[in-house]
C-alpha cells in the first residue's frame, strides 16, 4: 500500500487499547439492576388495516411487565427528523414490514420473545405498492393522506432544448442503483433507566443526542430537561442511526414499568427495521459540441423512499445538487421525486445520495468520450469547474481549483506503469477513472447549528467538549490531535467529553462529513481566549510577562527556559476561577439562497483496474487508488482508514450487495444471505493519496472525509469494465450472469 500521508507511528488513538483489546463497553453491553429486556411486535404484512389488537394473553404471561400499543404513547405518535410521519407504534394501518404495532417489557428476552406471540392481530390486507413506478400511477392506493410522493426537487439553468439541438454528440441512459444495507457490526440497542424525578437517561447509539432529545420530548409529551442521551461509544452507523430507533419502544416501557428496559435488535430485527441506501433509477441525457465541451444536460431521478420519510427529502436535494458534480453545464435540467411505497425505509446513507448520482454523471462523461473518441480525462477537463466558478446550483462556494488538482493526480496515475497482467486467454483487464465533489454540513436553509467548549477542569486537564458521537469514524482522534495542534499541550493534558447532552454543548449531528471541520472551526474560536486566560492567571501569580509564557506538556512554560513548566495545569486549575471558553456558530452556507446548497465541497478521485474472467462472468477488482482533497489531513491513519474503508464499502455496493425485496418482503434476513466485502475482496494494492493544500485565502481548514472515499467507485469500476469487455453494465450490484451475457453477444467466447 502506497501513500504520501504522513503517519506519527506513536499516536495512538484515544479508544485504539480499549477497543482492540475487547474492554470497551458498548452501549450494548451496559446492565443494570431490575433490568428487563424489551421486544418490539411488527407488523406481518407490507401493508394492511389493523382491525384490533388483542394483548391480554401476553399480559397475562409470567414473567411480562408491561404490553405497549398506540394507546400508551402519551405524546404524539409519529417521528421523523424532517416529515414526522413514522408511528412509533401503529394505530389503524401498517405501511411496512417493520412497522411497529406493539411492545413488550419481560423478565427475560426468551419471556418477551413467547409474549410476541401471544399479541393476536386482526389485519385486513391491503394491495402493496412495491416500486415508485406503481406508486405514481393515478389510481394507486394513497399511502399517506397526502399523497405516494414525498418529495420533489429541481434545479434548471439555461434552455436544454436548444442546447440539445446544438449538440453534435447526445448520450442517454438509464442508471439502477440497489438499496444497500449499512451492515454496521452493533444492531441498534440500548438501555433506558427511569430516574427518581419522573426523567430518563438514554444509553442509545445515535448520531444526533439533541435530535433524539427532541424527538422523545414530543413522543413521551415530557420536557427535554428531563431526557438525558448518552450516545457514545458507537459500534457503526455510516448514517443508519441518525434516526431514532429503539430508543422510543425502551422508553416508553421503563417508564411504564419504572425500570430499566434494554433492547437490542437481532440482526433479523435489524434489517427488517432499519433504514437502507435508497434505491435511485436515474436517467440522464447529456450532449455535447464536436470538441467534448458539455452544452446539455438532463436528468430525472426516481428514489424509493419506503414507508415513510426520514431524512429523505434531503437525500434527493443533494442529489440534485451534485447532479453536474465538478463540471460547469451551461444548460441543465435535473427533476427528482421521491416517492413512498410499502418497501424498507430508505433514509440517510454514506454519502447521501451523491453516490447514486454520481455513477450517473461520470457514466454519461464515459460515454460521451467514447463516442467522440476522446480521452476521458481530457473531456474532463474540458469542462471542468474553476477555482472561482458558481457552485452546481448556480451559488457561491468556498474558492477551490480541488477539482483539477485531483484531476491532474489522476492523470498522473493514469499514465504510471499499469498493474502486472496474468497470462490468460479467459482473462481480460481493464482500468477506469472517475472524479467527485461532495458537499460538508448540512446545507443552505437548514439548521446546522455548531460549537464546542474548551476549558481547564479541577483536575489539571483541558477539557474539550462536543456534542457529537463517536461512531466509530476516529472523531476522538480527531480532536486530540487538533487540541495538541492548536494548544500545545501533550496528550495526556487532554479530556475529551463528547456523546452525553446534559454535558456537552450543542455541535449539530455527527454527520454530513462536518465532524473535523467544526472542530477545527471551533478551536480557532476558542484556543487565543483560552490560551489568555490562562496565561494571564499564571503571570499575575508568578509575576511574568504574560508574553513569555506558552501552553506546553503538563503546563504553562516560560520562554527560553526548558527545565520544566513554570505551572502545572494541576497548580493553574487549583487557583483559575474561569478557565472555560465557549464557542457556537453556523456551519458555513452559502450566501445564495438555494434549497440544501453547499459551501464547503471535498472532492476526490479514483483510478481501478480490474480483471475480468469472460468464462465465469466474475470481475474482480484488483488495486484501486485513491486521490483526495480535503484540506490538511488532521489524523493520517483515520484519514486513510475513512478513504481505504469508504472505499471498500463502496465496492461491495457496486460488485455485489443488495437488500432484495420481494413483493415488498424482505428476502434478505441475516449476512448469510447478504454478501458484503471481506479481506479477500479488497485489493491488495489500494492506495491513498492526499493533497492537503488549499486555495489561496481559504480560512475554513480542514474538511471531513467520511464520505468522499466512496463516491467515485462505482464509476470508476463500470468503466475499467467497459475498458475490459467493451461493455457497459447500468444496472448494479454487478453480476456475473450479466457479464456472461454481454461477453456472448460480444462473440468473445467463439467457442460457445
Amino acid at each position: 500500500m502506497k501513500s504520501n500521508i504522513q503517519v506519527d507511528k506513536d499516536r495512538v488513538r484515544p479508544d485504539g487499547v480499549s477497543k482492540v483489546t475487547g474492554s470497551l463497553k458498548y452501549l450494548t453491553d451496559l446492565t443494570f439492576p431490575n433490568m428487563l429486556y424489551g421486544k418490539i411486535l411488527r407488523s406481518s404484512h407490507p401493508h394492511a388495516k389493523i382491525l384490533s389488537i388483542q394483548t391480554e394473553e401476553a399480559e397475562n404471561l409470567p414473567g411480562v411487565e408491561a404490553v405497549l400499543t398506540y394507546k400508551d404513547v402519551p405524546g404524539m405518535n409519529r417521528f421523523g427528523m424532517i416529515i414526522p410521519d413514522q408511528p412509533v407504534l401503529c394505530e389503524e394501518r401498517a405501511r411496512y414490514v417493520g412497522d411497529a404495532v406493539a411492545a413488550i417489557a419481560a423478565t427475560s428476552i426468551e419471556i418477551a420473545e413467547k409474549a410476541l406471540k401471544l399479541i393476536q392481530v386482526e389485519y385486513e390486507v391491503l394491495p402493496i405498492i412495491d416500486t415508485p413506478e406503481k406508486a405514481l400511477l393515478s389510481n394507486a392506493i394513497k399511502l399517506h393522506p397526502a399523497g405516494n410522493i414525498c418529495h420533489r426537487s429541481s434545479y434548471s439553468n439555461g434552455n436544454i432544448t436548444a442546447a440539445f439541438e446544438a449538440c453534435e454528440a447526445i448520450v442517454e441512459e438509464t442508471y439502477e442503483l440497489p438499496r444497500q444495507l449499512h451492515g454496521y457490526m452493533e444492531t441498534e440497542g440500548g438501555v433506558v433507566v427511569p430516574q427518581e424525578d419522573g426523567g430518563i437517561y438514554v444509553y442509545a447509539a445515535t448520531q444526533h443526542g439533541f435530535k433524539d432529545r427532541f424527538q422523545l420530548s414530543r413522543i413521551l409529551g415530557m420536557p427535554e430537561t428531563m431526557i438525558r442521551i448518552i450516545s457514545s461509544p458507537i459500534g457503526g452507523s455510516f448514517g443508519g442511526k441518525d434516526e431514532l430507533n429503539i430508543q422510543p419502544y425502551a422508553a416508553l416501557l421503563a417508564l411504564k414499568t419504572n425500570c430499566p428496559v434494554k433492547i437490542h435488535n437481532t440482526r433479523a430485527e435489524s434489517i427488517r427495521a432499519s433504514l437502507k441506501r435508497h434505491p435511485m433509477k436515474i436517467t440522464a441525457k447529456t450532449g455535447t459540441d464536436s470538441t467534448g465541451k458539455i452544452l446539455a444536460h438532463q436528468v430525472k431521478i426516481i428514489a424509493d423512499k419506503g414507508a415513510y420519510a426520514t431524512l429523505g427529502p434531503a437525500v434527493l436535494d443533494f442529489a440534485v445538487e451534485h447532479a453536474a458534480g465538478p463540471y460547469i453545464i451551461p444548460n441543465i435540467e435535473t427533476e427528482g421525486i421521491s416517492v413512498y411505497t410499502n418497501n424498507g425505509v430508505t433514509g440517510e446513507f454514506r454519502g447521501f445520495g451523491g453516490n447514486q448520482i454520481t455513477f450517473a454523471l461520470e457514466g454519461q462523461l464515459d460515454r460521451l468520450a467514447n463516442v467522440l473518441d476522446m480521452d476521458p480525462i481530457a473531456l474532463r477537463r474540458m469542462n471542468l469547474r474553476k477555482a472561482t466558478d458558481l457552485g452546481p446550483l448556480g451559488h457561491r462556494i468556498a474558492p477551490t481549483d480541488s477539482a483539477a488538482l485531483v484531476l491532474n493526480e489522476i492523470q498522473k496515475l493514469s499514465e504510471s506503469s499499469d498493474h502486472q497482467q496474468t497470462a490468460s486467454k479467459w482473462k481480460r483487464f481493464g482500468s477506469g477513472i472517475a472524479i467527485a465533489m461532495h458537499g460538508g454540513g448540512l446545507g443552505f436553509g437548514r439548521l446546522d447549528s455548531a460549537g464546542g467548549r474548551l476549558s481547564l477542569n479541577k483536575e489539571g486537564k483541558i477539557e474539550i467538549s462536543f456534542g457529537f458521537e463517536e461512531c466509530g469514524q476516529g472523531l476522538l482522534s480527531v480532536i486530540e490531535n487538533l487540541v495538541i495542534e492548536e494548544v500545545g499541550c501533550s496528550p495526556q493534558d487532554i479530556k475529551i467529553v463528547i456523546g452525553d447532552t446534559s454535558v456537552v454543548p450543542v455541535s449539530g449531528s455527527s454527520t454530513a462529513s462536518r465532524g473535523t471541520s467544526i472542530v477545527w472551526q471551533s478551536l480557532q474560536k476558542m484556543k487565543e481566549p483560552f490560551k489568555k486566560k490562562i496565561v494571564e492567571h499564571v503571570s499575575s501569580v508568578l509575576s511574568i510577562p504574560h508574553e513569555n509564557l506558552y501552553l506546553g506538556d503538563n503546563g504553562i512554560w516560560e520562554i527560553g527556559k526548558d527545565n520544566g513548566p513554570c505551572m502545572t495545569y494541576k497548580e493553574c486549575a487549583e487557583g483559575l476561577q474561569d478557565g472555560t471558553v465557549i464557542t457556537s456558530f453556523h456551519f458555513p452556507v452559502t450566501p445564495d439562497a438555494v434549497n440544501g446548497g453547499h459551501f464547503l465541497y471535498s472532492f476526490g478521485g479514483v483510478k481501478v483496474n480490474v480483471e475480468v474472467d469472460i468464462l465465469s462472468g466474475k470481475v474482480k477488482v484488483i488495486s484501486i487508488n485513491h486521490v483526495i482533497s480535503a484540506g490538511p489531513v488532521v489524523s493520517p491513519n483515520g484519514f486513510r482508514g475513512q478513504i481505504e474503508g469508504g472505499g471498500v464499502m463502496s465496492l461491495g455496493y457496486t460488485m455485489m450487495e443488495e437488500v432484495k425485496m420481494l413483493k415488498s418482503q424482505y428476502v434478505t434476513h441475516n449476512f448469510d444471505s447478504y454478501l458484503m466485502p471481506n479481506i479477500v475482496d479488497v485489493p491488495f494494492d489500494t492506495n491513498v493519496y492526499a493533497i492537503e493544500d488549499l486555495y489561496e485565502g481559504d480560512n475554513y481548514g480542514p474538511r471531513g472525509v467520511g464520505e468522499i472515499g466512496t463516491i467515485a467507485i462505482t464509476p470508476a469500476i463500470v468503466k475499467a469494465i467497459h475498458d475490459a469487455i467493451g461493455c457497459w453494465v447500468t444496472k448494479l450490484p454487478i453480476s456475473s450472469e450479466e457479464i456472461l451475457e454481454k461477453v456472448e453477444s460480444r462473440g468473445m467466447l467463439p467457442w460457445i
